[in-house]
């Protein structure tokens, strides 16, 4: 079930940038927020997901890969 969040004491100027931002991508200040919120909670995930990927990419070159490779590696499992 969907719970409900109160933030208190936004500083007006944040408040003014976050409408704003909404604005421009056509959403209401609320779903523009639940998005940017699934963003934030899903980013630690991300990284996990790329540090896995950078210690595959070493074992597969046995050794500590370049940036390239690692970006192809990336690009690979993302289905890029």
């Amino acid at each position: 079930m969907p719970k409900v969040m109160h933030i208190r004491d936004v500083p007006d100027d944040v408040h003014d940038s976050l409408v704003k931002a909404a604005e421009a991508q056509g959403l209401s200040l609320t779903k523009y927020m639940l998005r940017e919120l699934d963003h934030l909670a899903k980013r630690p995930q991300v990284v996990r997901e790329n540090a896995a990927v950078v210690r595959r990419t070493q074992a597969k070159v046995q050794g500590r890969p370049d940036r390239d490779t690692i970006l192809a590696v990336l690009h690979e499992g993302r289905g890029d």
